[in-house]
């Protein structure tokens, strides 16, 4: 066994000084593996999604702390959850996914403020931010806060109420959580909509905003395997490992002087690091 791993992975004569999980065939074999377990995950996740699936935890309750956190920590006042604000983000979101757009305006022509018209509500400020494939509520507001449109949304002193959606469907041919923020304020203050805001705003049924994030549904899957991280932790390990003998054999095969024909191992070392970093900072989550 010890042999077996030695030619596996270290440069010797009967692999001709080059570990063979190197070399051409053990290259096809590895992409020929990653095919087949693309395909049987995909199965996988429709059949047994119970079991093999993904990792979903996202609720209004942590949405909206989340969000008036960050108004907080900037000094300004925290927004109230309003339940015709989340009626409006609710057809917003069953209207997307009947649709099938990702996109602020409907192929239709329905805008943000149609849906705010269809639920009541009543504004002079109003906005929307969207969301959809993040795995969990800080994960969506930490994002909506990186993109300078969506903070200003997030954090403007324009708005007093707040309503979202969290809804599974299929969009754009892709399984995904779809989050819909909407932001509202019914003041008398003249002021032209845009396609981001905030706000905040008081229940019609007079119930707190702890007690009307309960109402409505939050999204909350966690299957025995989580496809995502899975596939993901799969890739940062087989990477890692290639970098290892990539490093390994340069280091050998200087130190030994031996001369092959073939020899860009700085180069893949690179390269292989280049995607590393970018498969652990890779997030798959998406804002509009």
């Amino acid at each position: 066994m010890r042999e077996f791993f030695h030619h596996l992975f270290l440069p010797r004569p009967s692999n001709n000084h080059r570990p063979k999980i190197l070399h051409h065939q053990s290259l096809l074999f590895f992409i020929g593996i990653f095919l087949l377990g693309s395909i049987v995950l995909q199965v996988g996740e429709s059949r047994f999604s119970q079991v093999l699936g993904t990792a979903t935890n996202i609720s209004i309750q942590k949405l909206l702390e989340e969000t008036n956190r960050e108004r907080e920590g900037k000094g300004i006042q925290p927004l109230r959850l309003d339940q015709e604000l989340s009626d409006a983000a609710l057809y917003k979101a069953k209207n997307m996914f009947g649709q099938n757009y990702w996109a602020h305006n409907s192929p239709s022509g329905d805008t943000p403020w149609t849906f705010f018209k269809k639920a009541g509500y009543s504004y002079v400020y109003a906005g929307e931010n969207l969301a959809r494939g993040f795995d969990k509520s800080e994960e969506v507001v930490d994002a909506w806060m990186k993109s300078s449109s969506h903070r200003e949304n997030l954090l403007s002193s324009y708005y007093q109420d707040i309503g979202f959606a969290v809804v599974d469907g299929e969009l754009l041919g892709e399984k995904t959580t779809l989050v819909v923020q909407m932001f509202g304020n019914k003041s008398t203050v003249s002021y032209q909509p845009s396609s981001q805001v905030s706000e905040q705003g008081t229940s019609k049924q007079g119930l707190s905003s702890q007690q009307l994030a309960a109402v409505y549904p939050s999204i909350k899957n966690v299957p025995f395997i989580d496809n995502f991280s899975f596939s993901k932790n799969i890739g940062i390990g087989t990477i890692a490992l290639f970098v290892v003998v990539f490093v390994v054999d340069m280091i050998i095969i200087t130190r030994r002087k031996i001369i092959r024909v073939v020899g860009h191992n700085i180069d893949h070392i690179f390269f292989l690091g280049g995607m590393l970093i970018l498969l652990i900072t890779f997030i798959k989550g998406v804002v509009l």
